[in-house]
């Protein structure tokens, strides 16, 4: 019998998991790796207190701390996937695709999210060499550079106010004939005369040789294709949160994020609280799914030793 079962290795998982271990919670991290959405960035520059790290480091690094307080208090299975978890009586059976099973007093799901990416032609191919999905994480490498965002959504007018601050310029298209982000946002970015929108614009194709060169896109009402030139490319089309093995057990909102209490991060089940990406919290980064997991670890401690 665990105090804690933490699912994730992302940073909400494993700030739980060092806080966990801190506190002497008798605690089991089930994860199928480290480092969450990051781990792909080349150059993560607002992890703070670190001026630059590969997301790779970050992964270790996060293990790695993790690991330094685990001592007789902390079990680590890494390299497994949770596939259902069940209230049974006054605790909860946490079960693997390996068929294993564990209880626990209480879980804290932080399975965050993917991002979803776009299937272009020559999307797959320059993921990483000059396509990415985390202007946070990437966006300083394109200091004085043309670059595109695709997504007219809230993330993606975000995407281009924070891009504009070190860009040469940003245009961002977006498929459909009226933007969905918030009219305030839309009507602040477009402001800036660094800064071009076009709807009705579906991305075709991503061209090319090493690195991203330009792309293609298909104008939705006229049909007539047009060009870009451009070096980097900023995909904000949404996210999909990794909550499929939960859908009938926590409450999820319509994007399918776990709805919490963001006092304490608490779910629809009492027990079981969510931090991080796979959560309805407004905005999603590393930094803000550390303050996430460390926010709930401090209501589950109080949570098991009022009990």
């Amino acid at each position: 019998m665990y105090d804690l079962i933490i699912i994730g290795g992302g940073p909400a998982g494993s700030a739980a998991g060092v806080y966990a271990a801190r506190k002497k919670l008798k605690t089991l991290f089930l994860t199928v790796d480290f480092g969450g959405q990051s781990v792909v960035s080349a150059d993560i520059q607002n992890w703070i207190g670190t001026i630059s790290i590969s997301g790779d480091k970050l992964a270790k690094d996060l293990k790695e701390h993790v690991l330094a307080y685990a001592k007789d208090v902390l079990d680590l299975k890494e390299g497994v996937r949770v596939s259902k978890i069940e209230k049974t009586g006054e605790t909860f059976k946490v079960s693997t695709e390996k068929g294993e099973n564990f209880e626990s007093k209480t879980v804290l799901v932080a399975t965050g999210a993917d991002r979803r990416k776009l299937k272009v032609p020559g999307a797959a191919e320059f993921e990483n060499k000059g396509i990415t999905y985390c202007a946070s994480c990437d966006g300083p490498l394109f200091v004085d550079k043309d670059v595109v965002v695709i997504g007219g959504g809230n993330a993606g007018f975000e995407t281009a106010a924070q891009l504009l601050a070190y860009t040469k310029s940003v245009t961002l298209l977006h498929r459909g004939p009226e933007f969905k982000a918030d009219q305030i946002t839309v009507q602040k970015v477009l402001k800036n005369p660094k800064m071009k929108a076009i709807t009705n614009a579906n991305t075709t194709e991503i061209e090319g040789d090493k690195f991203v060169s330009g792309l293609v896109y298909k104008d939705g009402e006229s049909g007539e294709t047009h060009e870009i030139q451009t070096e980097g490319i900023f995909v904000e089309i949404g996210l999909v949160p990794n909550t499929k093995f939960i859908e009938d057990f926590l409450e999820l909102s319509e994007y399918k994020q776990i709805v919490v209490d963001s006092k304490n991060q608490r779910t629809s089940v009492d027990g079981v609280w969510a931090a991080g990406d796979c959560s309805d919290g407004l905005f999603h980064q590393n930094n803000i799914a550390t303050g996430d997991a460390v926010k709930a670890l401090e209501d589950i401690y109080n949570y098991i030793n009022a009990r």
